[in-house]
């Protein structure tokens, strides 16, 4: 009878709601490697990944366990029929248990699509889907305006009381899954949530120990890498880089890699049109996952030229994995989550280009100061490997469904 009970209560069918490569919306690269960690988890028999809806052609396949995925196109960026589109998918699908990669624009930028899209967890476990959510920001945190999703201070405020709201809805999930221990604290003492947990961002790969410090040929590779146009903009780091060339640094190479923000369209363009005159600027455009590991193993150092953030940095959680050092905007809350995080950068005024230039120069000339970062970023970077945060998870998940058994 137990045995029973048990076969019955088990997760062996797992579904996941995320943007997935080759599709660019924002968390796509987590959406991948979330499934990709599931999938190799031996406990589970399949994993069913309810995809946006892209021009950039079906979801990609991975290169093991791909037998065990099923891509279930679902939903698009600022749609408004997400939430019955999902909820009908979902329940077609009849997974054991969910779990949703969500940040608070991941349905879309504009105001009504995003933020219906937010009442999908709230949905889905009100119709008896054991869902769990990996939250990356707080509505809180963001500054609705440096952020790009107003310009007017009104509206600003009537979103952040909206945000708050939508932060109700999302913890009515039977779980959330948090990274930085400040914003479980914060949803207990501010919402009074009782399901807000802390789960590591985990590594994505198991990489071995890097090469420290700056590579040996070629320049001295400046790395800047996102989606760009709102709060993390290019524009200073090329005032840095040009004052930079103009100081004498001319082995130097600026590397732009990424694309527009969803409500930046042409920014880069733009970007790329200023400078032209620049020796040493390259702009990559979209990253494939198989070159990133080139990209990053190259660069000297990584910049961050963000005037305002919304969380903890994928990008940067990936720069330490391959050994990097960072140069970061010396933003209050932002020092204090990667420092809780374990990274440690060089740290600048936001929107000061001789403040960028400064700190660049001081990991760009001292290459011990360099190393010693790098082992420091990859050191908090890699410490627990995603496919432990998985079995987290799924530990979890299998709670969720035996007590609704």
């Amino acid at each position: 009878m137990r045995n029973e009970q048990n076969e019955s209560t088990s997760v062996k069918r797992v579904g996941v709601i995320t943007a997935f490569p080759p599709g660019r919306n924002s968390l796509n690269e987590f959406g991948f490697h979330l499934v990709n960690h599931l999938a190799a988890n031996e406990s589970l028999d399949s994993v069913v990944v309810f995809a946006d809806e892209t021009d950039a052609g079906e979801p990609m396949s991975l290169a093991e366990n791909s037998d065990k995925v099923e891509n279930i196109v679902s939903w698009k960026f600022n749609s408004l029929t997400n939430p019955t589109r999902l909820l009908k998918a979902v329940k077609q699908a009849n997974v054991d248990a969910l779990l949703i990669n969500l940040q608070f624009a991941t349905f879309g930028d504009s105001r009504v699509a995003g933020g219906l899209g937010l009442l999908i967890p709230a949905l889905l476990t009100k119709a008896g889907v054991p869902t769990g959510v990996i939250l990356h920001n707080l509505a809180d945190n963001v500054d609705m305006q440096d952020a790009g999703f107003t310009d007017s201070k009104v509206v600003a405020k009537l979103m952040s009381t909206a945000g708050r709201a939508l932060t109700k809805a999302i913890l009515k999930a039977d779980y959330v899954a948090l990274t930085i221990p400040r914003y479980v604290e914060f949803l207990i003492e501010s919402y009074g949530a009782k399901n807000a947990i802390l789960a590591p961002h985990g590594s994505f790969e198991e990489i071995a120990a890097p090469k420290y410090g700056i590579p040996e040929e070629g320049p001295r590779k400046i790395l800047a890498f996102g989606k760009w146009g709102t709060y993390k903009t290019v524009d200073v780091l090329v005032e840095a880089f040009r004052d930079l060339i103009g100081r004498g640094y001319d082995d130097l190479e600026l590397v732009i890699a990424g694309t527009d923000s969803p409500n930046s369209a042409g920014y880069l363009a733009g970007v790329a049109e200023k400078c032209a005159d620049l020796p040493n600027v390259v702009f990559t455009g979209y990253v494939e996952e198989e070159d990133v590991e080139t990209l990053f193993t190259e660069a000297a150092v990584t910049a961050f030229p963000y005037t305002s953030t919304t969380g903890s940095s994928g990008v940067l959680h990936q720069a330490g994995s391959y050994g990097r050092s960072a140069v970061l905007p010396a933003i209050g809350d932002f020092v204090e989550v990667i420092e809780e995080e374990g990274f440690i950068g060089q740290y600048f005024e936001p929107g000061d280009a001789a403040s960028l230039g400064d700190a660049l120069t001081k990991l760009l000339d001292d290459n011990e100061l360099n190393t010693e970062h790098g082992q420091r970023n990859y050191l908090a970077a890699t410490g627990i490997p995603m496919a432990e945060v998985i079995d987290w998870h799924l530990i979890h998940l299998r709670t969720l469904v035996q007590e609704r058994a």
